[in-house]
């Protein structure tokens, strides 16, 4: 096996395309997954290399089921892949105090929890890797959607400085940032928004989350060893 890998956010689109191409390129995973227990259970099933060393549930809303979820891993993590996604759309003017402290909590503070806590043994090992799939709205900003591209924008500035910070130690750290993919967080969109949105698209379709998995994979190897506190774009040109 190639290492383990802890995959936040793996009963998503983009998360489960990851879990299936690392675990079909020789890596053991710790799937974590919130609420929607099907895609991660299905991947349980389709496991025959016994790639899979664990599943853990956790709210990344409630710091102390974070907190709880992370001292719960007792295997060595040899990178952490964000891909959990959590969006409100509607107009910043209506949305409450608490769905902002929720996608802030999800988007920010979780991640830094988290890797706050496997860093040090990253650091120790001489080694490690740190991935997050943000967002093309972390860089342009998106209405009806501040609060998202706020937090989008945050996870790419932390990469940016924390990839200055533990080079030196070999562990990298970089983010893929999506463009229009198709998964279900895109599905609210009505036919004519997402027409319209694809208009803007050079390639003139929608992405693939196996598109977005392949990069993850790049990323992960060793030929990318010089990459480093980079936002890689994926979207088709837009």
């Amino acid at each position: 096996m190639k290492g383990n890998i802890l995959l936040i956010g793996a009963s998503g689109d983009i998360g489960a395309a990851i879990a299936k191409k690392l675990i079909h390129e020789g890596y053991q995973l710790m799937l974590h997954y919130h609420s929607n227990q099907a895609p991660v259970q299905e991947l349980l099933q389709s496991d025959h290399q016994h790639a899979i060393l664990a599943a853990y549930q956790a709210d990344l809303a409630k710091e102390e089921e974070v907190k709880a979820f992370i001292r719960a891993i007792p295997f060595s993590v040899d990178a952490v892949v964000f891909a959990s996604g959590q969006a409100y759309h509607g107009l910043f003017q209506d949305m409450k105090e608490e769905e902002m402290d929720d996608l802030l909590q999800v988007h920010v503070k979780s991640p830094w929890l988290i890797t706050h806590h496997f860093l040090p043994e990253m650091i120790l090992r001489q080694r490690g890797n740190i991935l997050f799939v943000t967002s093309v709205w972390g860089e342009y900003g998106a209405s009806n959607e501040v609060v998202y591209s706020s937090v989008k924008g945050a996870q790419n500035v932390f990469v940016k400085a924390l990839a200055k910070e533990v080079a030196l130690s070999n562990i990298r750290v970089n983010a893929v940032s999506p463009g229009f993919i198709d998964t279900k967080m895109n599905h609210h969109l009505s036919l004519e928004e997402a027409n319209a949105f694809l208009d803007d698209v050079p390639a003139n379709r929608a992405g693939r989350p196996e598109e977005v998995a392949n990069l993850i994979h790049y990323l992960l190897g060793e030929e990318s060893s010089y990459i480093q506190g980079e936002i890689i774009h994926i979207n088709g040109g837009l």
